[in-house]
């Protein structure tokens, strides 16, 4: 059952009497989160565990559920697995099974509640019963994604497919869609199927198949790129060349393991988890992506408006990307040869890949484990750490924390647990590797550096392209006077995308 929990709640949750010194971070809300994972998670009776395992599951949780964690204390140590990995109590707050539009608030309210919070230890208090693997928590900061409620049918559209599109985003089917905040892939692929045979303006089979595939690749390409570029030239080339990855993956080369069922099947390409990552069981519970953003009685509601200033945008583009012939794809993407256009189906946002920092010495990020100071145990997860010395026990600790900028990773290191020291089973201290400036491999230059991603094994196999459109600049806001301008997307040296061609 979900519900808000009060300070005094969150404070009895910490498991230590209100007077006692308050001197180490609470533990915040997590999520359970596992990429493109099963969707029940196990959990575990604490009276089941012995010797370092958990024993028969319990129950489960749902991904995307989010709870608050605390410590299980037993005969005066933590449960933890051999390698000191620990298991920990929660207290849920919000069902990812049960979730509704009410719990959007109730999650913000219990996020806020423990920032800032201090407290003694991360004991838990009486009466937890359960705990579950640390490893499948994340300490995210997204609530739950609802579409308001409805307030009025839909108009017409301009014509042709962006008709049939905006009809589905105002209907019924596409409605229901999004009432539930788990199993929204398979669920809009059922509205799509359930418009189809109602079918209210009468379109032919094909045009229902086309439109199904130009709203999952616009989604796909809105939600992949960069939302805060807005309307700016970058941005929607940005979103572009996700529609020719989306293309390319359809019709040049069609491979099931990339979602392609059959030759020009871009619903299944597009909303592929593995290849696509936002269309992930927790990611869709978290963003628009399945929503009906087309809706007419939302355009004037701020994160709508820019939504459909954004699709309206690179409409005529990507129905050319997508339904168009050669001419069409080197009109859209002057300059590059038609080969290497047609080549495309991977690139690579580098800032949003695994971060790492090969010029700070002994920094490790902590899946989870217990740091001790007395009788008074703490839970490391989901977070990085400067290693400082070694101690009886393991070793004595700082947060390494940063705040990703444009061009930079502004790091601080905080001393949020003193005295505290961290089981040195979770320490290994080995050096970086594969972690080039800005994510680029070899090539480009900088006079200095801001920061460091790792890259998939397969950015060095094809050719970087740099692509430029010429598109109707709106500037972030989407909301400037429109002029056609050019961008170039991606090349050696882009920091933000690299497009490359010639890799399967």
């Amino acid at each position: 059952m979900t519900k808000t929990l009060s300070i005094l709640g969150l404070l009895a949750l910490s498991g230590f009497p209100l007077t006692a010194a308050a001197d180490i971070p609470a533990t915040p809300v997590m999520s359970l989160y596992q990429f493109n994972g099963a969707r029940d998670v196990p959990y575990y009776a604490v009276d089941d565990f012995r010797g370092g395992s958990p024993g028969p599951r319990a129950g489960t949780l749902a991904q995307g559920t989010s709870l608050i964690p605390c410590l299980v204390i037993r005969g005066g140590e933590t449960l933890t697995d051999a390698k000191g990995t620990p298991y920990v109590g929660f207290e849920v707050i919000v069902d990812a099974r049960k979730a509704t539009a009410a719990d959007t608030e109730v999650f913000k309210r219990a996020f806020a509640g423990r920032q800032g919070l201090r407290v003694r230890n991360h004991h838990c208090g009486p009466g937890v019963r359960h705990v579950i693997d640390v490893r499948k928590l994340y300490a995210l900061e997204k609530a739950p994604f609802f579409d308001p409620p409805g307030r009025g049918a839909g108009k017409a559209g301009k014509g042709g497919l962006d008709t049939i599109v905006r009809a589905f985003h105002n209907s019924s089917q596409c409605a229901d869609a999004n009432r539930r905040l788990l199993g929204r892939r398979e669920a809009l692929e059922s509205a799509w199927a359930g418009f189809a045979r109602t079918n209210p303006g009468g379109w032919s089979a094909g045009e229902l198949e086309r439109a199904k595939g130009l709203d999952f690749t616009m989604r796909t390409a809105l939600f992949e790129g960069h939302l805060e570029r807005g309307c700016n030239a970058y941005g929607a080339c940005e979103r572009n060349i996700v529609a020719l990855s989306i293309r390319n993956r359809a019709r040049e080369n069609c491979i099931t393991r990339q979602g392609c069922r059959s030759n020009g099947d871009f619903q299944g390409v597009s909303s592929n988890v593995s290849q696509y990552n936002i269309w992930d069981e927790y990611l869709t519970g978290i963003s628009g992506l399945t929503a009906c953003f087309l809706r007419d009685d939302l355009a004037d509601e701020p994160f709508y408006a820019k939504l459909h200033a954004m699709y309206a945008q690179n409409l005529p583009d990507v129905e050319d990307i997508l339904f168009g012939d050669d001419a069409d794809l080197q009109r859209v993407f002057s300059g590059a040869s038609l080969a290497d256009i047609k080549n495309l189906r991977h690139y690579y946002h580098a800032p949003a890949m695994g971060k790492c920092f090969p010029n700070h010495d002994r920094v490790e990020y902590i899946t989870g484990a217990v740091a001790r100071r007395g009788g008074d145990f703490a839970l490391i997860a989901n977070a990085r750490i400067r290693v400082d010395r070694k101690v009886d026990g393991g070793y004595s600790f700082r947060e390494f924390r940063f705040d990703q900028e444009d061009e930079r990773d502004e790091v601080r290191i905080v001393d949020s647990y003193p005295g505290f020291v961290v089981d040195a089973r979770k320490v290994d201290l080995k050096p970086v590797k594969g972690c080039p400036p800005y994510g680029i491999p070899s090539g480009c230059g900088f006079k200095s550096v801001g920061r460091y991603r790792t890259v998939p094994s397969w950015l060095n196999q094809g050719k970087p392209l740099a692509l430029t459109c010429r598109i109707q600049d709106r500037g972030e806001s989407c909301m400037g006077a429109p002029s056609t301008k050019a961008a170039t997307v991606g090349g050696v040296c882009d920091t933000q995308m690299r497009p490359v061609s010639g890799v399967n």
